[in-house]
């Protein structure tokens, strides 16, 4: 245990949440507002302002071939310490590429497996 004191914060004064402009509230022609649903304060679109494809990246390690997945990440790491705007373009380009193709890969071998287990299989009923 540690010796620290304890701090006590009080806060006595309330505010009031007013609807401010781009907060998530949309008014309909009714005057009645609906909360629009964001997900940790981004909205649906959040994903296309990742820069350097971060989330793309991570998402290509757990969706799909993670040793390329891998590969997508290590291009995001270094697209965003870059400090040069063309090489981290370039290492941007790269991280979205290997990410899309290592979930295509995956994708494809999902698909392409059964498929070529059934020809396999029916061609082996007709040699017979």
């Amino acid at each position: 245990m540690s010796s620290s004191p304890q701090t006590h914060i009080t806060v006595d004064e309330e505010i009031p949440l007013n609807t401010v402009a781009g907060s998530g509230e949309v008014e309909d022609k009714n005057n009645t507002c609906t909360e629009v649903i964001t997900i940790m304060g981004q909205g649906a679109a959040s994903c296309c302002n990742d820069r350097y494809h971060r989330k793309l990246a991570i998402c290509s390690i757990i969706c799909g071939i993670s040793c390329i997945g891998i590969k997508a990440l290590i291009n995001s790491v270094k697209a965003e310490r870059e400090p040069n705007q063309a090489a981290a373009e370039k290492f941007s380009q790269r991280s979205k590429k290997f990410g899309i193709i290592s979930i295509t890969v995956w994708i494809s071998l999902l698909v392409l497996t059964p498929m070529l287990m059934v020809l396999i299989s029916y061609l082996l009923t007709l040699i017979d």
